[in-house]
């Protein structure tokens, strides 16, 4: 027998209970980093993200199962777009807010979404997760629940639930046993290899130096710099700077073994920043800003630091954000992300059921075509 349980905070369970269930991999799903979320307002009724954690526990009350959810009352954030739906929905007569959302705010990061610790009840823990979070949806009466950028495995299970597939394209690094980054570039045909030469040479000829930081190394002073640029990027780009200082410091002093920073300094000032998660196993590009405008500067912050990075630590893949098919030529190939979705009115479902077999037929086109302008030199492409 199982009980599924909503908490409106993550902190009503113990750090130790869910971060058994996260993995080592997904430091974006980690207690630590949620609470703090909650903690400095990155998600609450200021920005429309409610906390409705799911919990499924056994007749023990121990945590068997657990997904991040949180009542959305808009859909930024969320990084899988669906404004379209929600004017279907308006014009349909219906009210397509809030909605039930099992993602990591802000974190358009892949990994799973149904947290379950290894072991042979998994898969019928997290089938009894899944329908939990559709009953939940229905109970409250709301539009639709979402699980965004999930796993494959993750993605049968919700179907059988009656959530629908939708695919996505994102651009990823894999290592292939590197052993620096010329060994990486050796593997590029030689107009992509001068390209990054290039680049990288523009930046130190430029007199910019770069240096990577572990999150328990940086200075309170530091991270306030870094801040200063999150926030003017995202108010050159038009967007709302939701994670606040105190967050990235609270982080910082519960999880910054996970964290990582890229300075960039130019005549003793830094000029440019970029933060990454740091996993057992991956890299995550998340946020970076600027205050001067050097030639080349962002590719170097953003993606060869962190190639260099995963190749000096033997990390297996890099994440360095979504979008972006410039990504392609610095040795970001693409891969399918997938998200699942129930639809509760059912005259939005068959039109959304037909739409997204349209919008995956052509997403599939699109990741062949974007895979044949791999710069790798081999044909078994990484």
């Amino acid at each position: 027998m199982t009980k599924l349980q909503v908490h409106t905070s993550l902190s009503e369970i113990p750090a130790a209970d869910w971060n058994r269930l996260t993995g080592d991999d997904t430091p974006f799903l980690r207690h630590e980093f949620l609470t703090a979320m909650e903690r400095h307002g990155a998600v609450g009724e200021r920005f429309g993200w409610i906390p409705q954690h799911l919990a499924l526990y056994d007749n023990q009350g121990e945590l068997i199962a657990a997904a991040p959810c949180y009542l959305k009352f808009n859909s930024y954030g969320e990084f899988v777009f669906d404004w379209a739906w929600a004017d279907a929905y308006q014009r349909a007569g219906g009210r397509y807010y809030p909605k039930l959302v099992m993602a990591s705010p802000y974190t358009p990061a892949t990994g799973a979404r149904v947290l379950t610790a290894p072991g042979p009840a998994r898969e019928p823990q997290a089938q009894a997760l899944i329908a939990g979070a559709r009953q939940l949806a229905e109970t409250l009466g709301l539009s639709g629940a979402h699980w965004l950028f999930g796993t494959e495995e993750e993605l049968a299970w919700q179907e059988q639930a009656g959530f629908m597939p939708r695919l996505g394209c994102q651009f990823h690094w894999h290592n292939q046993g590197y052993e620096r980054f010329d060994h990486l570039l050796s593997q590029f045909s030689a107009e992509k290899r001068k390209k990054i030469k290039r680049e990288r040479r523009r930046v130190s000829d430029a007199g910019v130096h770069l240096r990577r930081l572990p999150g328990n190394q940086v200075s309170e002073a530091q991270w306030a710099v870094f801040h200063h640029f999150y926030e003017d990027t995202f108010d050159k780009r038009g967007g709302i700077p939701t994670l606040s200082l105190d967050f990235f410091l609270d982080i910082a002093d519960t999880m910054g073994e996970q964290l990582l920073l890229v300075m960039a300094e130019y005549q003793g000032q830094t000029v440019a920043a970029a933060f990454c998660l740091v996993g057992a196993r991956s890299l995550y590009g998340r946020h970076w800003g600027c205050s001067a405008d050097f030639h080349s500067l962002h590719f170097e912050a953003c993606y060869y630091q962190g190639l260099e990075h995963c190749i000096s630590e033997g990390l297996a893949r890099f994440e360095p954000g979504a979008q972006g098919e410039h990504k392609i030529a610095r040795g970001f190939l693409p891969t399918a992300t997938w998200s699942a979705h129930w639809i509760a009115d059912p005259r939005l479902r068959q039109p959304i059921t037909t739409f997204l077999e349209h919008e995956r037929a052509a997403m599939q086109e699109y990741l062949a075509e974007m895979r044949q302008r791999s710069p790798y030199k081999n044909t078994e492409k990484p």
